[in-house]
């Protein structure tokens, strides 16, 4: 498994990582940085009447992302997410050109930052590790554990269906790219399982599912040697730390609980429902926390925090006690965090030649 550059992907080159360092070369640029609010200006005000509403930026938003080198979703989406609901805060239903640039300028720079906090490694899997993998001592040792849970999970499944199962529980350390991405299970895993000979036969026994994946697996080698994956990959530890400098900051954590309040609907009488606690939280996830879904063991701890704070019934508090309540569910979870981290990796194919901001930052400055 190497990144873009051929480097192993523990071998530290930049160049196989999105950083954030060329976007902000992009916004400190100033002639280029005007070039390119111009043309993307122009390219967005459709009707040519000067201004853009806030909603023709959204759709724009992964464009601009695409353009400067950001993979798609999902590595992505939590950074687009964040940035798009922090500067529409405050801003007017239509902006001009000018306070198109400023709005872009912060939206790149919130970009930038949520590369830099994480990073995104592109890496091009091509077998190699698999094949270390399969034919290294740890093979049996970590497929005997995982046909394990395979049977408990799946007990009436096929040998194909508990294959493909065992497939997707691989990650890129293995040296498997996402099995559940369309392309890979349409151009990697169905033509391994084919050429293997593999059918819908019942519950395999161990001997019969090791030989089998074995084989499958080899197969997989092959059909990546011949069509490599390129696959954005990210990996975040949560031990608490973010969600604490959060809590240390009283601004910041005032400007967040607002945002998160704000979010959230209200009676006549400006009451919250406790219901709503869980949306309000998970909108706080860029404090140093996945986004609900993202982790399951997360999701555990969360909803433990919740339960402690009675939330999901429909009782109706102040904003006051809303805020109070939100803080005390983020104390919770610092300290479960602090006691036993929480491991989050994301991988993503790329089905599309991703440029650099580099090469933006030379097609802006040309005539």
């Amino acid at each position: 498994m190497k990144d873009r550059t051929g480097a192993g992907a523990g071998g530290g080159s930049s160049h196989g990582v999105m950083d954030g360092s060329d976007i902000m070369e992009l916004v400190e640029n100033e002639k280029v940085f005007t070039n390119f609010v111009d043309h993307k200006f122009q390219e967005l005000d459709t009707d040519c009447d000067g201004k853009l509403s806030v909603q023709d930026l959204h759709p724009a938003v992964k464009d601009i992302g695409a353009a400067l080198g950001l993979p798609a979703q999902p590595q992505s989406d939590h950074i687009y997410s964040e940035v798009l609901s922090e500067f529409r805060h405050g801003k007017q239903e239509e902006i001009s050109k000018t306070e198109f640039k400023e709005v872009l300028s912060d939206f790149l720079i919130g970009m930038a930052a949520g590369l830099k906090r994480d990073p995104v490694v592109i890496l091009r899997i091509d077998g190699e590790d698999l094949l270390e993998f399969v034919t290294g001592p740890k093979f049996e040792k970590e497929i005997i554990p995982m046909y394990s849970d395979i049977i408990n999970e799946s007990p009436q499944g096929s040998l194909k269906e508990h294959l493909v199962k065992a497939f997707e529980k691989l990650t890129v350390d293995h040296g498997m790219p996402p099995a559940t991405d369309p392309w890979v299970m349409a151009n990697i895993l169905e033509p391994a399982l084919e050429t293997a000979g593999v059918c819908h036969d019942s519950q395999p026994s161990l001997e019969k599912f090791l030989s089998e994946f074995r084989t499958s697996a080899e197969n997989v080698v092959q059909l990546l040697k011949e069509q490599p994956a390129i696959v954005a990959h990210s990996r975040n530890i949560f031990d608490g730390s973010g969600v604490r400098r959060l809590l240390a900051n009283e601004f910041e954590l005032n400007k967040s609980l607002d945002y998160a309040a704000k979010i959230v609907p209200r009676d006549l009488n400006g009451m919250i429902s406790m219901e709503y606690l869980r949306t309000a939280l998970d909108s706080l996830a860029a404090a140093g926390f996945p986004s609900v879904g993202a982790a399951d063991k997360m999701d555990r701890i969360m909803g433990d925090a919740l339960k402690m704070c009675d939330a999901g019934n429909e009782k109706r508090v102040s904003e006051l006690e809303f805020k109070k309540i939100l803080t005390q569910i983020l104390g919770s979870i610092v300290l479960q965090l602090e006691g036993s981290p929480v491991s989050v990796s994301v991988n993503s194919v790329v089905h599309e030649q991703l440029s650099p901001a580099s090469t933006l930052l030379q097609q802006q400055s040309s005539p």
